[in-house]
């Protein structure tokens, strides 16, 4: 968890209210445990998350055309 605040720019305190319920809605899923800190990622298979992913890359896309300089022929 500290790590996907971190990353994401949410407070630790903020993602501890609404991570369980990422986990309960199956958008992530536990991989593994080391000592004492549980490890999670997406699950690929939710349909929220494969949305998620679609979004992110068409604005991607999006943001790299606007960079492409037109051809001049």
């Amino acid at each position: 968890m500290t790590e996907i605040a971190r990353e994401s720019n949410v407070s630790y305190n903020s993602l501890k209210m609404f991570f369980p319920k990422l986990i309960e809605t199956g958008i992530l899923i536990k991989t593994r445990r080391i000592g004492k800190s549980d490890y999670f990622k997406f699950n690929m298979d939710n349909s929220f998350v494969q949305n998620i992913i679609k979004m992110n890359w068409m604005m991607v896309k999006k943001d790299l055309l606007k960079e492409v300089p037109a051809r001049i022929d």
